[in-house]
């Protein structure tokens, strides 16, 4: 089976809702003319609705425009600087905490030249900077309800 994966910019959804709200506001008008009497007030009532449909129409078209939505890379940049980990120091070993998702058999943790490399289901991927554990291990690793906990040695 294939899926159909299209996505839409806020201007082609402008693009359709536009004009059907064009078309719902000149039906109002049309049945406040037949309503009518041939009275100015209401050809005053119906000339107010037909500015408040261009008004609106435009703050729309205004506010599609100023408001870009959020990509996929943006979304991730927010989610790297949202992640919150810990990082407790104690005599000669340090003990690493932080959420990451997935069962524990798809985390993978290495620890290179001081730089910890975290690895998660979903695309996640962190890379965590440790100063003075060049020369030590990961040495016990636990994964409790998406809560990764090492002790590095």
């Amino acid at each position: 089976m294939s899926s159909y994966k299209k996505t839409y910019s806020n201007e082609q959804s402008l693009n359709f809702v536009i004009p059907i709200m064009v078309i719902l506001f000149l039906g109002i008008i049309y049945m406040m003319t037949q309503r009518a009497d041939s009275g100015y007030v209401s050809f005053i009532l119906i000339g107010l609705a037909a500015i408040t449909m261009i008004y609106w129409v435009r703050v729309i078209k205004k506010m599609a425009i100023e408001q870009k939505p959020v990509t996929f890379n943006q979304g991730r940049e927010q989610e790297t600087k949202n992640w919150l980990y810990d990082l407790i120091k104690n005599e000669g070993e340090f003990v690493f905490v932080a959420e990451v998702p997935g069962p524990e058999d798809k985390i993978t943790v290495r620890l290179v030249d001081g730089m910890l490399f975290v690895r998660g289901t979903g695309g996640f991927s962190k890379e965590v900077p440790i100063e003075g554990a060049n020369q030590m291990q990961i040495f016990d690793f636990k994964y409790r309800n998406g809560v990764l906990t090492l002790r590095i040695k």
